[in-house]
């Protein structure tokens, strides 16, 4: 058993107790940070002179040795060592001797985790982004091929007032644009260097703080050395951020099995996203949709995990932090996996524009404009609102949509209808007269497409 401690202790620490308290099996994820960060942090006490540079030399080529033989298999990552801490400095030594011993001066494993957490979890923002990203390509092609596909839009699952696809589709990018606002936020609040803290209260040595987090691409180092080894306040923000991005794709995920039912028909989900049924040979199932949907409650899960965890832990590092790791983990990869896989089954999905029109017309989804008529001819809004209810009543009794009544019928209810009603009431007219910013008219909604364009085209910056 690989151990960074022990001279306090005279006898082995039991087998299970060594087993439950291992983290190896989990943050053997951090080697490369850990590696990363170890390198910093031996070029850093060379310049202060904590180090010499034959020394800081045999360190660097050590830790670059054992980073190639991991990447190439040659040296395997295995649960004899306690954690990836110590896996790599046990290396360092039996490669390079002494010298190796020398590595872990002016640190604790408190800060140096807490580094390779940050580190490890600002790549996972950046990686997750670049996938949002990608999402917010695919949801915007749909928008510009669709301006003019028409379809009815929904408040509490009924048909309301007629918009476009390009206009649903834009609620959705809004959706994922703040999430990556979000991650901005975070990334930028998280990316300060926490190494230099010590186990909680800094070092007698003089390290160079502001010089080891600007090697390893951070805004400059935390403030107080408690905070430091305890906060995990990133990770908390991420998952939250992480489980917003997933309650928005399970919207999303619910809207599309509900259109790829036989009921709906407005979307054919591609073979690729789609499986069978065992028995029913006739079955085409949106399980990608599905497993989306039922996915969420595992990233809520590890977010509730985390905040369970941190409520009752005082200042400053303690073992339950441990846990802050494997249900992370899992949460960004399914995140990940999710985006990606939505990416592609919504860039391939096709969109039955005929369907959807027809269940614009037959849902009375142009009432509201029927009533808008009345009142532009100047019947007032609430007897405007009580003539288009009964107008819609008795469409229901007929069985047709409004612009399938006679000129007589309509005026038998409502005098005051003439023959430009038929225009007025119109899928296209009903869209494309809304054009204030944000409507689904096509005009306005050509600038918020130039806007989306603009959007994707200026990326932020990191650092």
């Amino acid at each position: 058993m690989a151990q960074l401690w022990g001279g306090r202790f005279t006898k082995q620490t039991d087998d299970l107790v060594y087993a439950f308290n291992a983290s190896i099996s989990f943050d053997k994820k951090f080697f490369e940070q850990d590696v990363t960060g170890s390198i910093a942090h031996v070029v850093m006490l060379e310049k202060q002179g904590i180090l010499t540079l034959e020394e800081k030399d045999a360190i660097v080529k050590g830790l670059t040795s054992i980073r190639e033989d991991v990447e190439n298999g040659k040296l395997i990552i295995t649960d004899e060592y306690e954690d990836i801490h110590s896996f790599v400095e046990a290396n360092l030594i039996d490669r390079i001797g002494d010298a190796g011993k020398k590595l872990h001066t002016g640190r604790s494993r408190n800060d140096q985790v807490a580094l390779d957490m940050r580190l490890f979890t600002r790549t996972e923002v950046l990686a997750i982004d670049e996938l949002l990203k990608e999402l917010l390509q695919a949801i915007l092609k749909i928008q510009k091929e669709n301006l003019e596909t028409y379809m009815p839009g929904f408040t509490h699952l009924q048909k309301a007032q007629p918009i476009t696809l390009a206009h649903h589709m834009g609620a959705y990018f809004e959706m994922f644009k703040r999430d990556r606002l979000r991650l901005k936020d975070i990334y930028h609040r998280m990316n300060y260097c926490p190494l230099g803290a010590g186990a909680l209260a800094g070092t007698t040595y003089p390290l160079d703080r502001n010089y080891t987090a600007s090697l390893l691409g951070f805004e400059g180092p935390t403030l107080n050395s408690i905070d430091s080894v305890s906060d995990r306040d990133y990770i908390i923000e991420l998952l939250s951020a992480c489980a917003t991005i997933m309650m928005h794709l399970s919207r999303f995920s619910e809207e599309i099995i509900i259109w790829n039912s036989n009921e709906y028909q407005f979307v054919e989900l591609d073979d690729a996203y789609s499986t069978g049924s065992s028995i029913m040979p006739q079955k085409k199932n949106p399980d990608i949709a599905e497993l989306v949907r039922g996915k969420t409650g595992r990233v809520y899960g590890a977010l509730m995990s985390i905040l369970t965890t941190m409520k009752g832990i005082p200042l400053a590092y303690n073992k339950d932090m441990q846990e802050d790791k494997e249900l992370t983990f899992d949460a960004l990869d399914t995140v990940k996996g999710c985006v990606a896989l939505f990416t592609g089954m919504v860039s391939t999905m096709k969109f039955n524009n005929e369907v959807m029109a027809k269940s614009a017309m037959n849902g009375f989804t142009n009432a509201t404009d029927a009533a808008d008529y009345l009142v532009n001819r100047g019947v007032p809004f609430r007897d405007a609102h009580g003539i288009i209810g009964r107008l819609v009543l008795y469409c229901i009794e007929k069985n047709c949509s409004i612009e399938d009544l006679s000129m007589e019928e309509l005026k038998d209810i409502c005098p005051v209808f003439e023959a430009d009603i038929y225009e007025a009431i119109s899928l296209k007219t009903c869209v494309e007269k809304r054009l204030t910013i944000g409507a689904p008219g096509k005009a306005v909604m050509e600038q918020v497409i130039a806007q989306n364009d603009q959007y994707l085209a200026n990326d932020w910056q990191v650092g």
